[in-house]
Formats: C-alpha cells, structure tokens, sequence
C-alpha cells in the first residue's frame, strides 16, 4: 500500500486539481433559425440538424386533419 511520507500542504494539493473545472458550453448558431445550439446536435427550436428537418415540431402538425 502506499503511504505518503510528507504531508501533502492544502497549495499543492488544490493545484493538482486545478484542471478539473467545468468549462463553459460552447454554443452555435443554427443556420436555419439563428438560436444558439449544441456543436453536433438538433436545434431544439426548430427541429433542424445540417440543414435538414429532422424533426417536426408539435406546433407544426394539425391534428384534426390527421385524424379525417
């Protein structure tokens, strides 16, 4: 087992962690909409990823015609 043989001070210690943040997101723009999305995801308000609709929004489908 390893055991320390000098107190490790709390400076040393605290800069061994000094990479483990959290860094911010780094957001885009969507190129059908404009909002701000996830680098590589769907844009959650308009439904578009690489130029295409992959997904159709609720507001978009009328339901009283799809049940005729």
């Amino acid at each position: 087992m390893a055991v320390q043989q000098n107190k490790v001070s709390k400076s040393r210690r605290n800069n061994r962690r000094a990479h483990d943040a959290l860094v911010a997101a780094n957001p885009n723009e969507c190129t059908n909409c404009g909002e701000l999305k996830r680098p590589h995801h769907v844009c959650a308000a308009c439904g578009h990823y690489d130029d295409k609709e992959v997904v159709a929004l609720t507001e978009e489908i009328d339901l009283e015609d799809d049940a005729a």
